[in-house]
């Protein structure tokens, strides 16, 4: 049972359709797509920041390029879902994944103290960046002019500990513009 202020997570973002039958091509935003887009997974449809309003089972998902089409049981026609391009698929936190130990969501990280590893605060975590082979790390401070850009690497992030709020990290030579 869902509760009325359980917060929604995006797992996929609807960037068109496919075909007549209803297809949707989606941009998976999770790394359990097997998980997330198998038949039967119950997700839930909302325009970005808002509250879910459609909740739908998935009848079929097939990989396509970087993309996934999915068919939902409760529409099988593209004039019942044409108006869904730029809608967020999304999950209630009930729902989430178990990560493995030391694995963290990004709404887990944002809003952390950054501080380096001889105790300096540089500020607060306040994006993920996603561009490819790591994470980045946005962190906005008061005594820096421009944001600091950190990568999700072992050798930068030292540790991360969610029930402080706090992470450190070990900055590399010509990561802070001085």
């Amino acid at each position: 049972m869902l509760s009325d202020n359980e917060p929604f997570f995006t797992v996929g973002i609807v960037t068109g359709m496919h075909g007549l039958r209803g297809e949707l091509r989606v941009l998976p935003r999770t790394d359990f797509v097997e998980e997330r887009f198998k038949p039967g997974s119950v997700l839930w449809l909302r325009h970005p920041g808002q509250l879910p309003h459609l909740q739908v089972t998935v009848a079929t998902a097939r990989s396509h390029k970087q993309f996934y089409l999915i068919l939902c049981r409760e529409y099988t026609d593209i004039n019942q879902v044409s108006e869904w391009k730029g809608m967020e698929f999304c999950v209630p936190k009930s729902a989430l994944m178990q990560l493995p130990e030391g694995s963290f969501y990004i709404h887990q990280l944002i809003g952390l103290e950054v501080h380096t590893e001889t105790g300096e605060l540089l500020g607060q975590l306040v994006e993920v960046l996603q561009p490819g082979a790591n994470d980045v790390y946005v962190v906005r401070g008061p005594t820096h002019k421009q944001d600091i850009l950190i990568p999700a690497i072992a050798s930068c992030v030292l540790q991360v500990n969610i029930a402080q709020g706090r992470m450190v990290v070990h900055l590399l030579p010509g990561l802070l513009d001085e």
